[in-house]
């Protein structure tokens, strides 16, 4: 399965998480995110930046998960009511720091709060099978003016 996640050029070359918090982590968990396109993720750059700072300093690296390494999945039917509310973080992050301290899987399949029956994928850096993660390819983006209100 491949993925996406755009990024500043200077991170594209390689998977290192931050460990700043997300909708599905706690501070200090090592995970990345990635989205099940190219355009879901651009979406989730343009809510998260606001539009500031999308500039043509930005890559989409191309993300292979073999078809072997198990994925988990948080279902839609198991998440509070108002989980994509931007207010939410706080219902949704002891999920996600749950699946993290399982060591299940290095993948959780979560759904998308931006558009309904897509998904995100939440990827564990410190799993054991997190080195089977490979990127596969670097293009250039570049956001559309539209999306920055130009």
């Amino acid at each position: 399965m491949e993925v996406y996640r755009i990024c500043l050029a200077k991170y594209a070359g390689e998977l290192v998480a931050s460990g700043n918090p997300g909708r599905w982590n706690l501070r200090g968990q090592m995970v990345l995110y990635a989205a099940g396109s190219r355009a879901l993720a651009c979406l989730e750059n343009v809510v998260h930046r606001s539009g500031e700072g999308l500039n043509s300093l930005f890559k989409v690296v191309v993300i292979h998960i073999p078809d072997t390494l198990a994925i988990e999945e948080l279902p839609l039917d198991q998440l509070p009511p108002d989980w994509a509310s931007p207010r939410s973080y706080a219902q949704c992050q002891p999920l996600g720091a749950e699946w993290y301290g399982r060591r299940s899987a290095a993948v959780l399949r979560v759904p998308s709060s931006i558009i309904a029956f897509e998904h995100n994928y939440v990827l564990n850096t410190r799993h054991p099978d997190f080195g089977q993660i490979r990127i596969t390819g670097w293009e250039d983006f570049v956001f559309d003016p539209r999306i920055k209100g130009e």
